[in-house]
């Protein structure tokens, strides 16, 4: 990847596959090394697809000023901001479910200087988050872009908060991932949907895409509570926290309220906003390709119910489609082995077919290498994004050698970055949570409550491992049991006095969040010192990939050589990430793709004025 500052003149990667090579690391924050070059290779043809005049003479499904693809935060988004500037708008979308990986998540926003955060006393201003991006980002992503995103964020959450039913929350406490930086807040910028009832919704309720993980029978669960419910069994926090939960599912199921939050609430709120705006969402309709008219964008061959149509655009198409995430050829080509489909959390429709689709349009592509990572666990039945669980005291992490390797308790995907790093020279992938069970007493685990026995398909997949000596648990998981007990020796001299000399976990406040502050003198620390001892494979899962079509600041879909698509824009998983190869806080994904899509629609809106 080239440092030039301006995205729209880097070189971009060959268009022939080629094998996967890591490159120098960039510059940044001391605790963050990101991956380098992007891989060789580009997107061949697809074949099969029409040319645009066949595509002429396909059925026409509808003539629109908008066309938006996808219906996840990008989409909705996109699309509620184009009604609402008296533009008739369509979405379509792949799945039989609208909300895409939006609804699946815990469905932080990251958005400096929102209304939200400004009303609850937070002390941001435009030029301490101005200064933390650029450090946080540094030369990857254009200035204009990095300014687009932060002028027009705080603007669109007061539109959606003008628009849906959605109310938005302050996650006191759950700091930006790099507070020590300049313009930094170890309080934090994000916030995340209120409580919403999803009866507003109807019938259409039943066709909102499912969460990542089901919130516990009877009760309601914020993002920022799991923080606390973690330790509900050594907290008096953490007890209140969960009683609270519990009272909210009681008072929800007497007012006879379908209580939807995190994702739940997210797509849900702005599904009503776009059935009292009367924009239609085709689901089932996934894009075949893009159609161009005299080098227009001017509308999307879509695929419904079983037959190829035509939808006309007069004025954009906006791709809010998700990444490629679930596309085995498109990772294998452009990301750094080990790597497939099976360790990510993103919507399994996600295969990059509009990232394709703009390619085929002529569309430059960055950042194709990287993904929203994070360590997982590849459960028998889905893969388990690590939070909470890698950073509570009484756990490290090692690497094959028995070693430990990194700040556990770093931003995710700073640890998976380090992984990837390392892996071809000291392998580190997988990776191996090793805990004892003092630790099992103490926390809960996933959705498993302490001292509570994990199932026995975890043990049979592999997954987990249990020994009551770390010599046998070192020989379940093929690393060296000397090695193992040094390590762990070591580790528990460093938890006893509270620093860690060799790799600094709890240097920083963002370390401290998923911790327990009974654990003195440093919250992140304790040591291993109670049989059984458990350990769960690690490996480099994501939220989805974070590379795709290069667009501006406007959001406009870029060439290789800089000059604008017309009719053509992008938002969300699809387009290459303002954060470029960083993570600046809780919901630096979902925050920017609702950002873009309020900005393109914007300059539609403006453009068909002019």
């Amino acid at each position: 990847m080239s440092t030039t500052a301006d995205p729209a003149r880097r070189t971009e990667a060959p268009s022939q596959p080629g094998p996967s090579q890591p490159g120098p690391s960039h510059p940044g924050p001391s605790r963050r090394r990101v991956l380098g070059a992007a891989t060789a290779g580009g997107l061949a043809l697809a074949a099969g697809l029409p040319s645009a005049a066949d595509a002429a003479e396909l059925p026409l499904l509808g003539t629109y000023d908008v066309v938006v693809i996808g219906s996840g935060a990008a989409g909705m988004t996109a699309a509620l901001t184009a009604a609402k500037q008296g533009l008739s708008c369509v979405v379509v979308e792949k799945a039989p479910t609208f909300g895409g990986s939006a609804a699946r998540s815990g469905a932080g926003i990251w958005i400096p200087n929102n209304p939200v955060i400004l009303a609850a006393g937070v002390p941001d201003t435009p030029a301490k988050a101005a200064t933390y991006l650029a450090a946080v980002v540094g030369p990857d992503v254009s200035a204009e872009r990095r300014q687009a995103f932060l002028g027009q964020g705080p603007a669109m959450i007061s539109f959606v908060l003008a628009n849906s039913p959605l109310r938005f929350r302050w996650m006191e406490g759950y700091s930006d991932y790099y507070p020590e930086l300049p313009g930094g807040l170890p309080g934090g910028r994000s916030i995340e949907p209120a409580q919403l009832d999803g009866n507003i919704l109807g019938a259409e309720l039943a066709r909102l895409n499912p969460p990542y993980l089901t919130v516990p029978s009877g009760m309601v669960v914020f993002s920022a509570d799991y923080k606390w419910l973690a330790l509900s069994a050594v907290s008096l926090k953490g007890a209140a926290v969960a009683t609270e939960c519990l009272a909210r599912g009681t008072r929800a199921a007497l007012l006879g309220q379908k209580p939807l939050t995190m994702g739940q609430s997210l797509a849900a709120g702005l599904r009503a906003g776009l059935l009292a705006a009367q924009v239609p969402l085709w689901l089932n309709t996934p894009l075949t390709d893009l159609y161009t008219e005299n080098g227009t964008t001017a509308g999307a061959v879509v695929t419904k119910n079983g037959t190829p149509g035509l939808i006309r655009a007069r004025h954009g198409v906006i791709v809010g489609s998700g990444g490629f995430e679930h596309n085995a050829a498109m990772r294998a080509q452009y990301q750094q082995q080990p790597i497939g489909t099976e360790w990510t959390v993103g919507a399994k429709e996600n295969t990059g077919d509009g990232i394709q689709a703009g390619r085929r349009a002529g569309a430059a592509l960055d950042l194709m290498d990287d993904a929203w990572w994070g360590p997982a666990i590849p459960l028998p039945d889905e893969p388990y994004f690590c939070l909470a669980e890698r950073t509570l005291p009484g756990g490290l992490l090692v690497n094959a050698a028995g070693a430990r390797f990194v700040n556990e308790a770093a931003p995710y995907s700073d640890v998976v970055h380090t992984m990837y790093e390392r892996n071809a020279t000291d392998p580190d992938i997988p990776a191996w949570l090793i805990v004892d069970q003092n630790y099992r007493n103490r926390y809960l685990f996933r959705d498993i409550a302490p001292t509570f026995t994990f199932p026995d398909a975890w043990y049979t997949s592999g997954a987990a491992h249990k020994a009551w000596t770390l010599d046998a648990l070192a020989a379940g998981i093929g690393v060296p049991a000397a090695a193992l007990r040094a390590t762990v020796n070591r580790f528990n001299g460093l938890a006893r006095n509270g620093t860690d000399a060799d790799f600094h976990r709890g240097d920083s406040a963002y370390d401290h969040y998923y911790t327990d502050p009974a654990i003195l003198p440093n919250s992140c620390l304790a040591p291993l010192w109670l049989a059984p001892y458990y350990a769960f494979k690690i490996v480099p899962g994501d939220l989805g990939t974070k590379g795709g079509l290069r667009t501006d600041a406007r959001a406009r879909v870029l060439r290789p050589d800089g000059s604008v698509i017309p009719g053509l824009y992008a938002a969300g998983n699809a387009s290459a990430a303002v954060m470029g190869h960083s993570y600046a806080g809780a919901g630096s994904t979902i925050g920017p793709a609702m950002t873009f899509g309020y900005i393109a629609a914007r300059d539609i809106a403006a453009a068909a004025r002019a």
